[in-house]
């Protein structure tokens, strides 16, 4: 038995149950990871709220990002072995001192990515590469515009954007995380809840408005985001911490100037094996080369994910979470 932080019905943080499952054998084609640490993301209270449908059904673990040792492998796995060390995102399982998944989802670590990290940035750090590489390709002289700069995908977009040569352009909630986004790579910060944000884009950027738009924000922050674009922008939608974009009339898209929109999501961009991996080698390459850190600004022991979801979900959290089995 293992200790594992569980679901039974859905709804506020109070809902996630510190208790002891079994973990069995692996089957054909799976991996059992001894956990070293489990990534905690947004996306985990949507699960927990029922507002994404578990896979899986009631009750489920939580979580869907971590890193540990393999254990033990299923019949048939034979590029991963017993003692390497992997990362991965996959549906629910993360919040348990063990788990099982399917092998083709693991990826190894480098010596250079500690557990903690790789735990802090699989999920995170994959979506801001294939945001900020195959969603919309930054080049140098881009401006970007990043929303909740200071979250945890927020503060790796600031900071790879400005590797790859982009003005950056970060939304923030406050003074402490307006200097937060500023030490990882923001070049101009905007106080959403002070400014009207599209006004001040317009304001920093003479007018130029913006190439892309990364919003992890959703409701409170459309329609103005489309008002930050220039003519052919993309506004890319990737998240939704204050609730979903409802429908939207698309002849928008046209009168704001011809701009593409897209709600991209990690699991379509790395759905075959060979993209998996080169979108984590791409990671840990400019994590390793310093050119990005992982803040992990909140560690919590298991037994505390209901204490972790309370603070994501108050705002009290910055750069990544993790909980430690």
């Amino acid at each position: 038995m293992v200790a594992a932080v569980r679901v039974h019905k859905t709804g506020g943080p109070e809902v996630l149950t510190f208790e002891q499952i079994d973990i069995p054998a692996p089957g054909p084609g799976q991996i059992k990871l001894k956990q070293h640490a489990c990534g905690v993301n947004y996306i985990d209270t949507y699960f927990r709220m029922g507002m994404y449908p578990s896979p899986v059904g009631l009750p489920f673990v939580s979580g869907n990002e971590g890193a540990g040792e393999v254990i033990a492998v299923g019949p048939g796995v034979s590029d991963i072995k017993v003692g390497d060390r992997v990362g991965y995102v996959v549906g629910l399982g993360g919040y348990a001192q063990e788990r099982l998944m399917p092998a083709d989802r693991a990826v190894k670590l480098p010596d250079s990515i500690s557990y903690e990290q790789a735990a802090a940035m699989m999920l995170k750090g994959m979506t801001a590469q294939y945001l900020l590489r195959r969603t919309h390709n930054v080049k140098k002289g881009d401006t970007i515009l990043v929303h909740a700069a200071a979250g945890g995908v927020g503060v790796i977009l600031c900071q790879w954007g400005n590797a790859l040569g982009a003005t950056v352009i970060g939304t923030v909630g406050d003074e402490e995380k307006a200097k937060l986004a500023k030490a990882n790579g923001a070049h101009h910060t905007i106080l959403y809840r002070n400014e009207d944000f599209a006004a001040k884009v317009k304001e920093i950027t003479g007018g130029k408005l913006c190439d892309v738009v990364y919003d992890g924000i959703g409701k409170t922050t459309f329609p103005a985001s489309l008002d930050c674009l220039r003519p052919l922008g993309m506004f890319a939608s990737f998240g939704s911490a204050s609730g979903p974009i409802e429908a939207f009339n698309i002849g928008i898209l046209q009168t704001k100037g011809s701009l593409f929109a897209t709600r991209p999501t990690l699991n379509n961009y790395v759905a075959k094996r060979e993209d998996l991996l080169a979108t984590a080698k791409d990671l840990f390459d400019v994590v390793s080369s310093g050119k990005v850190k992982i803040p992990i600004n909140q560690k919590y022991p298991l037994k505390d994910a209901v204490k972790a979801h309370q603070d994501l979900e108050g705002r009290k959290t910055t750069g990544s979470t993790i909980l430690i089995p």
